[in-house]
């Protein structure tokens, strides 16, 4: 009986050997010998910044909620999200998509550019990375961070304040600028700036500068500290319309997602309010930013009112009321990430807050000369416009003038221009006309329900720590 078990086991030993052998053969037979077997930098980084660009335009993070709540766009059907009935899916994609995509890649190029030694590749990983999280907790608050993108180390990362996320991002940024060096080993898959390092030194610093404005209510030290270095040499700002950050799209199939959109759809228009504040101040931008109504009206452009009943918006016709301007619908229209125009408003409220020595009334004046330049007005008609009284920088309400201009500035850029809405609180905007919140405008996303099921007590600590997961709930950076 014995020999018969020692046999048995031989055979089986013998057997497990001759599998495995086999599986090995099966492997190397069945390798593609044209398939790359590690992560390449360059499709890395070109694959998640159009990744990243197609959330910031896309109906998720744009389309469906932050260019509705910040009243650029209003739909004429199909107009539950416009009254903040929001799509639980869209809040899980921006979530889902930042996380897994973007951040997942930009990590991983880091990974990639401290293990060959490019300094560069590490450095605009990081500054990629930092502008995802600044997107993340500028619309959700607290959020993932310190432990985020870590797989090997946790499935349930905690959740860190919106206050740390931010000083974070401050250090990250300022290293990933120190690590760029201009003449060392170049990168590729560079669809932002052509493979351009002072450039994205620049980006770096307009990022740190953005974020440093950001908190300047609730850090003003901090924010003091950052905008104060960084002033010292404003050449290592964006300093142009040449060096906007920004990713140009091409033709279909990577066509701008609003241009994809709107080749099947037909739901969205301007809304009353752009429309209304273009045509109050004489703005030129106006014909850029909406499209004259088909049939004849009055004025030629017609807004619609945010939040309508469905059946109130679509009496007021497709043809009567302004579709988006053919700037923002062609396919290779870009996605902006940061703005000149962005970087000298930024500059100006930094001077009105003593930050630093400068005259805000005349960065004010360049910024606005910026946002007309970048949509291709002439030089006439913007020394019309900057004459004006109704224009003129006012430094006892500086954030009415900084704020109303940065809103129009920031037009076709939905996730940023609805933070620093939220941040300045002009221009006053009336809620959805038939909105579900009691007369109130969202001031932040829900959670995706993935996280409450999938991260649960992470989720119930930051809801504890921030306060309720509503739309209503302020964020930290939102001081007023």
């Amino acid at each position: 009986m014995n020999k018969n078990i020692i046999v048995k086991g031989i055979a089986i030993a013998s057997l497990s050997v001759f599998l495995a052998g086999c599986q090995d053969e099966l492997e190397e037979v069945n390798e593609n010998p044209n398939e790359a077997i590690s992560a390449q930098p360059d499709y890395l980084l070109a694959n998640a910044i159009k990744s990243n660009a197609d959330v910031i335009l896309g109906s998720d993070a744009s389309m469906e909620t932050t260019t509705l709540f910040v009243q650029h766009w209003a739909k004429i059907q199909y107009t539950d999200v416009d009254k903040y009935t929001v799509s639980i899916a869209n809040i899980q994609n921006i979530w889902t998509n930042l996380y897994s995509q973007g951040l997942t890649d930009f990590t991983e190029i880091i990974r990639i550019g401290e293990e060959t030694g490019n300094v560069n590749y590490q450095a605009v990983g990081l500054i990629l990375k930092s502008w995802s999280f600044q997107i993340l907790t500028d619309l959700y608050g607290d959020i993932p961070y310190s432990e985020a993108v870590k797989i090997d180390q946790t499935l349930t990362p905690k959740y860190d304040a919106q206050k740390d996320v931010y000083l974070g991002l401050l250090n990250d940024l300022k290293k990933a600028s120190e690590l760029i060096n201009t003449t060392g080993s170049p990168i590729a898959g560079d669809v932002v700036y052509g493979g351009n390092l002072t450039k994205w030194k620049k980006f770096a610093n307009s990022l740190r500068l953005r974020i440093a404005i950001r908190i300047s209510d609730k850090d003003p030290q901090t924010a003091k500290a950052v905008i104060a270095e960084l002033a010292a040499d404003k050449s290592q700002l964006i300093s142009s319309n040449d060096e906007i950050a920004q990713l140009v799209y091409q033709a279909s199939p990577n066509q701008n997602p609003v241009a994809r959109d709107r080749e099947t759809r037909d739901d969205y228009r301007v809304s009353k309010s752009v429309i209304d504040k273009l045509q109050e101040l004489k703005d030129p931008r106006l014909a850029v930013f909406a499209n004259k109504t088909v049939d004849a009206t009055p004025t030629g452009y017609i807004g619609v009112t945010n939040g309508l009943p469905a059946d109130s918006a679509s009496k007021l016709g497709f043809t009567k009321t302004s579709k988006l301007g053919d700037y923002f619908v062609a396919p290779t229209s870009p996605a902006v990430f940061l703005s000149y125009s962005e970087v000298l408003f930024n500059l100006a409220e930094a001077a009105q807050k003593g930050f630093i020595t400068d005259k805000p009334a005349e960065l004010y004046k360049a910024a606005i000369t910026a946002s007309l330049q970048q949509f291709k007005v002439n030089s006439a008609d913007i020394a019309s416009y900057l004459a004006q009284p109704s224009v003129a920088y006012s430094p006892t309400n500086y954030k009415k003038s900084i704020g109303e201009q940065k809103w129009l500035a920031l037009f076709g850029q939905g996730p940023e221009a609805y933070t620093e809405w939220r941040r300045l609180d002009y221009p006053q905007l009336k809620p959805a006309y038939a909105g579900v919140l009691g007369g109130k405008i969202p001031v932040r996303l829900l959670y995706p329900t993935g996280e409450q099921a999938l991260n649960g007590a992470n989720y119930r600590a930051a809801v504890a720590a921030q306060g309720e997961d509503k739309l209503t709930t302020k964020l930290w950076f939102d001081a007023f």
